[in-house]
């Protein structure tokens, strides 16, 4: 069986090269011809050594993932189903801003976290996605919009870990491509425009912070252990003090000063000035040690399976408003995609679910309890 140079960062590929018996350089100009000029075709690769380049198509390929469909939103989104076998098949999402490129990328195929919101987590869980796999949504992505653009420049700018999956638990395939991301001789990214989206494996958090530390979102949706119980399943293991711990011991070694939440807006859950009051005390308090963060507040996009409505427009900006006032920096995100099913929440793929997802998720009811403050809140004591 033939090695796809895909699944391997740099440290991987120069040993990959060792054992055919040539040097690091060798493996350096591979990495750049696959990841910088996104080339497959090893005699296309003119200063490799031509006993390499010969050697090479008996014990290794560059083989990306085929492309099921594409679609594109009004608003310039694109959105790619990729097959990766056995049945199963995963999103992957490009959104072009002024400013940035943003790849959403995804980790695995499906979901075994969960969440009531998301229609990635009602599809079930089959598998982890390989290293390769993960790279090669990238790698097509970025040389398909160079061709189509006409241009040698970078087109994505920015990665983040938020499509199909929780990344930390696909730890070990997802360390390796974010270093590939990070590479000069590859994609040259930014730690600060690199996020792995959590839902909070707080084991996973602490090795990532050591590893190879990027920007970090984390899915909060909501300010206390009772409803996240229930919105976010993983806060049964990990709940928010533990949570709330591992933020605040990520900081030292993350590229940003600042950890975002993530908030999916709720009609009804989580979206009263009640939640908003409790958010802010939990993220405020903490025996004055509050958590340097930005709040994201998401609108919810709905999926029939659900069972949930979008929180009205004006709730959002007054649940918003609140939180600005009270010193924590707060933006709404700018639904994209949602034409086509891939704005956040939405990806689903297509998944062998091994998981009974449906049936768990169709029997399981959202449980509103009153929310309390832990203390007052005084609106203008600073920031966070």
């Amino acid at each position: 069986m033939t090695a796809n140079l895909l699944d391997f960062d740099l440290e991987g590929l120069a040993a990959f090269c060792e054992r055919l018996g040539h040097k690091r350089f060798r493996a350096v100009q591979l990495f750049r011809w696959i990841h910088q000029k996104g080339v497959a075709r090893f005699e296309e690769m003119t200063d490799l050594a031509r006993d390499l380049r010969e050697r090479l198509p008996a014990v290794a390929h560059v083989r990306g993932l085929p492309v099921l469909a594409e679609q594109v939103s009004a608003d310039g989104t694109i959105k790619w189903l990729f097959d990766v076998g056995d049945g199963n098949a995963v999103e992957a999402v490009y959104i072009p801003e002024d400013d940035r490129g943003t790849l959403c990328v995804s980790s695995q195929a499906g979901c075994a976290v969960g969440c009531r919101f998301c229609s990635t987590g009602h599809q079930g869980f089959s598998r982890n996605l390989t290293t390769g796999e993960i790279i090669a949504q990238l790698w097509y992505a970025e040389h398909t919009l160079r061709r189509r653009l006409k241009t040698t420049e970078r087109v994505i700018s920015n990665v983040v870990m938020m499509g199909m999956g929780e990344p930390l638990q696909n730890y070990h395939a997802l360390v390796p491509a974010l270093r590939v991301m990070l590479d000069d001789h590859g994609y040259g990214l930014s730690r600060r425009r690199v996020t792995v989206s959590t839902s909070g494996v707080v084991p996973m958090m602490e090795r990532l912070a050591q590893d190879c530390p990027v920007a970090l979102a984390v899915s909060l949706h909501a300010p206390d252990d009772a409803l996240r119980d229930q919105l976010v399943p993983l806060n049964r293991k990990y709940p928010l003090d533990e949570l709330l711990d591992a933020c605040q011991r990520y900081l030292p070694a993350a590229p940003r000063d600042f950890i975002t939440f993530e908030y999916c807006m709720l009609d009804g859950i989580n979206d009263t000035p009640q939640h908003a009051d409790a958010l802010i005390a939990l993220l405020r308090g903490r025996g004055g040690r509050g958590v340097p963060c930005k709040l994201n507040l998401i609108p919810f996009n709905p999926f029939p399976a659900s069972g949930l409505r979008r929180s009205p427009r004006e709730v959002v900006k007054a649940f918003a408003d609140r939180l600005n006032a009270a010193g924590i920096v707060t933006t709404i995100r700018k639904t994209r995609g949602d034409d086509i099913d891939a704005a956040c929440g939405q990806l689903a793929g297509d998944v062998l679910d091994r998981t009974r997802a449906a049936q768990r998720l169709a029997h399981r009811r959202i449980e509103v309890a009153p929310v309390r403050v832990a203390h007052p809140v005084r609106a203008k004591e600073g920031t966070v």
